[in-house]
């Protein structure tokens, strides 16, 4: 049994269902981009491309929380989590201009590369402060900056803009920004609470940012699919 899940481990389980689910979520969506219109394709191969790497990356996290838990020392998988965060949001956050691209709305290149550096600022920051490499402090000022940045861009700058003048993808794209504020909110949270106070274990913070990535990258992805279907259909 060494090595194995045990029942009680209520955070390893979480890892689990995650990993699988996301899994789940990239055949969906890797199947329901080939019945889309060709300007939604690259997004729903994105969305997909999202949960795929979050899959492969839960294996890994779920192995190294429970190979801690059996060792004695509960701890958390920071890297491959960043690792994985590093990668999917941002495409994540590409996924906003190219939903603009596909309904052939105004923006330009400026809005993609804002979207892009806010987001390397604010895993950039949170990583630092997370792996101790500067104070807790710092990293969670560094990566609100990046945070800060992206919210404007998508709720007053360029991109917020072409949205709004647009009605096709307007809905899916107040949908995806409430995402970001509100769905999101729980990692700053989460390192607040658990890395500059203290005050929540590494189990409790790792079942946090689990459901957080199980909601905000499989809903964000669901989202994209149901404007891609309705967009077809038309």
């Amino acid at each position: 049994m060494e090595g194995m899940l045990q029942a009680g481990d209520f955070v390893g389980v979480s890892f689990w269902l995650v990993s699988v689910a996301m899994v789940a979520a990239t055949v969906f969506f890797f199947y329901e981009g080939m019945s889309v219109k060709k300007e939604w394709k690259l997004s729903m191969t994105i969305a997909g491309l999202v949960t795929l790497v979050a899959a492969i990356h839960y294996y890994y996290m779920r192995d190294y929380w429970v190979a801690s838990v059996l060792a004695g020392s509960p701890d958390s998988p920071i890297v491959y989590r960043y690792i994985d965060w590093l990668i999917t949001v941002p495409l994540l956050m590409i996924e906003f201009f190219i939903i603009l691209k596909a309904v052939g709305a105004s923006i330009s290149t400026n809005s993609f590369w804002r979207l892009l550096v806010g987001t390397l600022v604010m895993l950039i920051g949170g990583f630092a402060g997370e792996a101790m490499l500067i104070s807790a402090s710092l990293g969670f000022i560094i990566g609100m900056i990046g945070w800060a940045i992206i919210i404007w861009e998508i709720f007053g700058g360029e991109a917020s803009k072409a949205a709004d003048a647009n009605a096709g993808v307007r809905a899916a794209f107040n949908a995806l920004r409430l995402i970001v504020l509100v769905g999101w909110a729980i990692y700053p949270l989460g390192y607040i609470f658990g890395y500059m106070m203290g005050s929540v274990d590494s189990g409790s913070l790792n079942i946090i940012y689990n459901l957080a990535d199980f909601v905000n990258k499989i809903l964000f992805g669901l989202i994209i699919w149901n404007v891609a279907v309705k967009e077809s259909e038309a």
